[in-house]
């Protein structure tokens, strides 16, 4: 019951803020086992509930916007960000080749450590360049490509994906809380792949108890409220709290391990 609480928040905060939600995936245990407390990582059945969870809060924080794009036959606005979104999945898909690399690459906790630091520089370019004023229904085919290879940079262990995304929305002239909106739109495609796949085999494994409803439950309410202070942090104090988050973090990781 404790680990789908802990793991839920942990999924939820971190799938949305600009900390790398797979990056705290590898950091979390190894620091609490330095710490003698052995905390089961979960598998992919638990993760792809935690991952539904995540899906549940940005549908509905974003639900105006699915609507939109429901309607994508007379709205407009709505077909383009629909369009915008499934040319901006196309290169993380494409990088899901590099897998056994990745796992390679996240087998060793200092790498982790250090993609953290590169993303909190990600994050200060992103600081750099947030002075754009489009709206994401302005959006263009190069736009969509640009955020969508930031996104697959991201495959990468410690390199947040929301950051990622951000800064390659912003760099590209989008208003800052546009560039996040794109991010967390972007972000359905994936969560949904990282989801709905294994539950097939859950349901036909009937794991669904009480301590996964809690995940599920935890992940979504705690996606939810990181969706919102995100989107208020990102306004009032932009991406350079995060900054010296991911700085710090990833220096710890480096000189722990």
């Amino acid at each position: 019951m404790i680990s789908a609480l802990v793991w839920g928040l942990v999924q939820g905060l971190t799938e949305f803020l600009p900390v790398s939600s797979s990056g705290h995936l590898v950091i979390i245990p190894a620091i609490l086992s330095r710490l003698g407390v052995e905390v089961g990582l979960p598998d992919l059945e638990v993760s792809a509930v935690l991952h539904l969870g995540t899906l549940l809060a940005v549908l509905v924080y974003f639900r105006k916007d699915v609507a939109r794009m429901l309607r994508f036959r007379s709205d407009a606005g709505g077909r383009r960000v629909l369009t915008l979104l499934v040319v901006g999945t196309i290169p993380a898909v494409a990088g899901l080749l590099l897998e056994d690399s990745l796992d390679r690459f996240q087998s060793v906790v200092s790498n982790v450590g250090w993609a953290l630091v590169v993303t909190g520089v990600i994050l200060l370019v992103g600081q750099r360049f947030a002075m754009g004023t489009r709206r994401l229904e302005e959006g263009r085919i190069p736009d969509a490509v640009w955020v969508g290879l930031a996104q697959a940079l991201a495959l990468v262990p410690g390199i947040s994906r929301s950051g990622s995304t951000i800064t390659a929305g912003s760099i590209r002239g989008f208003e800052p809380s546009e560039a996040a909106r794109f991010s967390f739109l972007l972000g359905i495609p994936a969560i949904v792949g990282a989801g709905l796949l294994q539950v097939p085999d859950l349901l036909s494994a009937g794991r669904l108890d009480a301590p996964l409803l809690l995940g599920f439950v935890t992940a979504a309410v705690s996606g939810y409220l990181a969706i919102s202070l995100m989107l208020a942090v990102i306004r009032r104090a932009g991406l350079v709290p995060f900054a010296v988050y991911a700085f710090a973090v990833g220096a710890l990781v480096v000189v722990m391990f």
